[in-house]
């Protein structure tokens, strides 16, 4: 647990907590732990998740109405995104499963990894406070708001694609140019090609905001987009 430690930079003072939080329903029933699943701390997870970056969008975005933060707020705590979280945490590695649910793969389930990181955001807010909570979400909310914002209010694929089909000989292809980094942190770039000539590169977390990058640059290239 005290690589996990490292990884969450956050050191417990009851362990039982973080034991707690990595044990999935299938290791609780088949051990009749007397900690039981970890399902409850992913519930008051959800709810501390969903505070803290509320309050962050609601002070860092002044000028969005509570429509736009909401879809943020939505797109930023969702299963996908929880899930790359958890995975650059690595915490799939330290999840208590059952045998069964070890056998199917259940270190790499997404809902798994997803529901995990709320019951260790929960575990570490019941042994530190709000404020360690919050440093833990922001380190990578933060981030991760710029890219997301562009995904929900800005689709650069559907814009360039409408300046390009100006022209219908024209075709438009993605194509993935490099991947680097481990598993659980990997990083991706993506070329768009106009016919086989490379109008823009982008880079990003996964295939589809590379994607999204690669678009914007070409737009910029092109004058369309500042």
């Amino acid at each position: 647990m005290k690589k996990l430690e490292e990884n969450l930079r956050y050191s417990f003072k009851n362990n039982e907590l973080l034991r707690n939080a990595l044990s999935h329903s299938s290791y609780a029933n088949e051990t009749h732990s007397p900690l039981g699943s970890n399902e409850r701390l992913e519930f008051l997870g959800d709810a501390v998740l969903s505070v803290i970056v509320a309050d962050y969008l609601y002070k860092t975005l002044k000028d969005k109405p509570e429509g736009e933060l909401t879809k943020l707020r939505a797109s930023l705590v969702c299963e996908k995104s929880l899930c790359r979280f958890a995975k650059e945490l690595q915490i799939g590695d330290f999840l208590l499963l059952g045998k069964g649910e070890e056998q199917c793969g259940g270190r790499e389930r997404n809902s798994i990894l997803a529901d995990a990181f709320e019951a260790v955001l929960a575990a570490m807010y019941l042994d530190g406070g709000m404020e360690v909570a919050r440093e833990h979400v922001l380190r990578f909310i933060k981030d991760e708001l710029n890219h997301t914002e562009d995904e929900v209010f800005h689709d650069y694929k559907t814009t360039l694609q409408e300046v390009i089909q100006r022209n219908p000989e024209e075709r438009l292809t993605y194509v993935l140019s490099a991947e680097c980094g481990p598993d659980h942190n990997k990083s991706f770039t993506v070329d768009v090609l106009l016919n086989s000539g490379v109008i823009g590169t982008g880079t990003g977390k996964t295939k589809k905001r590379a994607e999204q990058m690669a678009a914007r640059d070409a737009l910029r290239l092109m004058g369309i987009e500042k």
